[in-house]
């Protein structure tokens, strides 16, 4: 069964991804819906699984986090039991915020936060290249970041 969602579930879907804490009241106003009709929707949304959940976003450098590097690894084996090893140490490391599995020059993309360059040699030294299966590292510092709104925004 596929679920192909209409204008007012894509109207629905817009306001959400703006701002999740909009309840379905406050969306139905928005749309010239009554509350029922557009809590209904936003139900089936998740039960289609098109919803898939809420965030929170911090704000890294309000809480101390300086500096975010994006680390592309590449692994020195690559079988199952490698790659497995190596996910299972790399989400057990705080800093590491976003682990991408990728096709291409590198097998895995990181993000990491630190409260700045000198904490972040040490997560480098002591956590990241201390990783099984740990091949090359490449490492790139955020300077800035634009968020967009996706292709509903």
């Amino acid at each position: 069964m596929s679920f192909t969602p209409d204008a007012t579930d894509l109207a629905i879907l817009r306001l959400l991804t703006r701002d999740a804490t909009l309840g379905a009241a406050e969306v139905g106003r928005a749309l010239g819906m009554t509350q029922p009709a557009t809590w209904r929707r936003i139900r089936r949304l998740q039960d289609e699984g098109v919803i898939a959940g809420q965030r929170v976003v911090l704000d890294n450098a309000a809480l101390g986090f300086g500096v975010t590097v994006f680390l592309g690894i590449r692994l020195a084996t690559k079988g199952r039991t490698s790659l497995e090893e190596f996910e299972r140490a790399v989400t057990a490391i705080p800093e590491v915020q976003l682990v991408q599995h990728v096709l291409g020059q590198f097998d895995y993309r990181l993000r990491i936060v630190a409260r700045d360059i000198a904490d972040f040699e040490r997560i480098l030294r002591r956590r990241i290249m201390t990783l099984p299966g740990l091949g090359q590292v490449e490492a790139n510092v955020m300077l800035s970041e634009e968020r967009r709104p996706g292709p509903l925004g």
